[in-house]
């Protein structure tokens, strides 16, 4: 019979019915870990469940709202994963209450519990950011290092894979509008990264191969304007759409309207991101604190877009693209 200190060990993940935390969830229980995903609603969980072997996945409910749920959460974890974000605010969920209280609540409950800390959080992350989104993600990580100075901060640049809102949105937009928007002339930058080399280096952050108290920075290995990003998107689908510029006063105006509806497809304080590259910093690079500088090449859109943009093709598979 098995003792305690012989079972896998225990992480939790909060926010892992997310797109992250699905790709993470898989490679932790690769490495034979035990996973408890902690979220509001656990039914929404049942998909991950598959992903591991018979118990090695269960779902609790928890809310950063209430820390309560968060203690009990994180009782008798050994390493604790923080991936909750959102893109706009909703009735209560604000970027204030979730990224900011809410990841210092995470990071309290595993201090209190004797666990190691990883946090997730994205690069722009500022506390002087005149983006709402940007400001709290800044002030989590700094609650999160007061909190337990050993934490690994994960920031990643734009995401992209399988279930990604960035991507899927404008290819989707492209089966019915003649046009794309390209908010500021689509001249800001990017360095997207796979969704699976982000969920490696989670995972080896449970394993133990980063240094704690640093932040890392995550980008693939192509930097990319915002119109080279929507070029690709167009290429893999096999679309031509025009690219229509969208001067930055205007891109304000809109977020400011679209923003008043339940699900926006643009709000003012994306915008506001937008204004601002979103790629790895020098320093990183120069510190080895990059995808590069931890042995991972990282793949690039050209690998992964077809693999599942192909959907949004005229025909989807069947779709024959013609040779340059």
């Amino acid at each position: 019979m098995a003792t305690i200190s012989q079972k896998p060990k225990l992480i939790t993940i909060f926010g892992g019915t997310g797109f992250i935390g699905r790709h993470l969830v898989q490679a932790l229980t690769k490495r034979g870990y035990r996973v408890r995903v902690a979220c509001r609603n656990p039914n929404l969980a049942i998909h991950l469940l598959p992903l591991g072997n018979v118990g090695q996945v269960y779902a609790v409910q928890a809310n950063l709202r209430n820390r309560a749920s968060i203690d009990r959460a994180v009782a008798g974890s050994d390493h604790v994963i923080n991936l909750v974000g959102i893109l706009h605010e909703s009735g209560r969920q604000s970027f204030n209450v979730l990224q900011n209280f809410g990841a210092r609540a995470v990071a309290e409950a595993a201090r209190a519990a004797g666990a190691r800390l990883t946090h997730g959080s994205a690069i722009g992350a500022d506390p002087n950011s005149p983006s709402d989104y940007a400001r709290t993600k800044a002030l989590g990580e700094q609650a999160v290092l007061e909190t337990i100075k050993d934490a690994v901060i994960v920031r990643p640049s734009i995401v992209f894979g399988p279930e990604d809102k960035f991507f899927n949105r404008f290819a989707n937009m492209a089966r019915f509008s003649p046009f794309i928007p390209l908010i500021g002339g689509g001249e800001t930058k990017f360095q997207p990264v796979y969704v699976g080399d982000v969920a490696e280096v989670f995972a080896r952050s449970v394993d133990g191969d980063l240094e704690g108290g640093k932040i890392y920075e995550l980008g693939g290995p192509e930097v990319l304007t915002f119109r080279q990003c929507m070029e690709q998107m167009l290429d893999v689908t096999c679309r031509k759409r025009w690219l229509v510029s969208v001067p930055w006063a205007i891109a304000r105006l809109q977020g400011r309207i679209l923003g008043l509806l339940p699900n926006p497809l643009l709000t003012l304080d994306q915008v506001k991101l937008l204004e601002k590259d979103n790629v790895v910093s020098e320093e990183a690079a120069r510190e080895k604190r990059t995808l590069q500088g931890l042995g991972i090449a990282g793949h690039s859109l050209a690998a992964i877009l077809p693999m599942y943009l192909w959907r949004f093709r005229p025909a989807g598979q069947f779709t024959r693209k013609q040779v340059q």
